[in-house]
């Protein structure tokens, strides 16, 4: 991402002449996938819920294309700094926004982005994990071992039908607050996906949801404020977490791919393997635990 200065205005902008760039990396989104997260923080926009949504041209156009796979972004330049540390109302706030957000999210079903479900995100990331550990016959195995154990467990629990467009990757660095404003606002939707909305609600919280019966609790009465909840999908959130796991190793995978960005100075060593796959381990155990699995 890029601040830069614009020759002349954008009318959104309100007179403002500075504004961010963002480009997309090649290989990772289609431009489907593109036009659907940019199309639901329209619909965000539409529903006066506060995003950082991106501009479009006269024509209607929020993409541009700068190099044949390399596709960029307008997006208008914002302030403010994370929302951490809320008290008993500014969860109750945030359990309010994440209602109003996964709201506008019922509105339509994405046909380009990812599905969070064991069965299609936790395999999808798992392909590209093994595909990285070729060289690693050993690591390659035990590892699918652990996860295909895992995602085989777990995913008889979900149920699709609870589903909406969700933001996918809702963590405190994802709210800000402005210092001269009330209110929030959530920006990087890159991780946009069809999934449950627990998967919105379970990353903001301090530590483990056992450990958090507070802020839970205010985070669901502002969400049930706005909109229904199933409190049966509580019980997704460790098995969530083991996804996020996959998720997030697939991520450093891609990473270290792209010659173009650096990663972890550690990353493929085999310390950093084995502190995964045994992550993974420890979160099998907690979900068998939990679960009963």
């Amino acid at each position: 991402m890029y601040e830069v200065l614009l020759e002349e205005p954008h009318p959104a902008l309100r007179g403002e002449s500075a504004a961010v760039v963002k480009f997309y990396r090649p290989g990772r989104w289609t431009v489907d996938a593109l036009l659907e997260e940019h199309d639901f923080m329209f619909d965000l926009v539409d529903a006066d819920v506060p995003v950082v949504a991106p501009l479009a041209d006269a024509e209607g156009n929020s993409l541009f294309r700068e190099a044949p796979e390399i596709w960029g972004a307008l997006f208008p330049r914002r302030r403010g700094r994370p929302f951490e540390d809320p008290d008993d109302a500014g969860w109750q706030e945030l359990g309010r926004t994440l209602a109003r957000v996964h709201r506008a999210g019922d509105e339509q079903v994405p046909d380009h982005r990812i599905v969070w479900h064991p069965l299609e995100s936790g395999y999808f990331h798992l392909d590209l994990i093994l595909d990285h550990l070729e060289a690693q016959p050993d690591l390659q195995h035990r590892y699918e071992d652990v996860a295909t154990e895992l995602i085989e467990a777990v995913a008889p629990r979900f149920d699709e039908t609870v589903y909406t467009r969700i933001h996918g990757d809702m963590h405190p660095a994802n709210l800000m607050r402005r210092p001269d404003e009330h209110g929030l606002f959530l920006i990087d939707f890159d991780d946009m996906a069809f999934g449950p909305p627990v998967q919105d609600l379970w990353m903001l919280l301090p530590e483990r949801a056992d450990r958090c019966d507070r802020e839970l609790s205010h985070l669901l009465t502002g969400y049930r404020m706005i909109r229904d909840f199933d409190q049966d999908t509580l019980e997704w959130i460790e098995p969530l977490r083991a996804m996020r796991f996959l998720h997030f190793t697939a991520w450093c995978v891609q990473q270290q791919q792209d010659r173009s960005r650096r990663n972890d100075q550690d990353f493929g060593s085999q310390g950093w393997w084995n502190r995964e796959l045994a992550a993974l381990q420890d979160q099998r155990a907690q979900i068998r635990a939990l679960l009963g699995i």
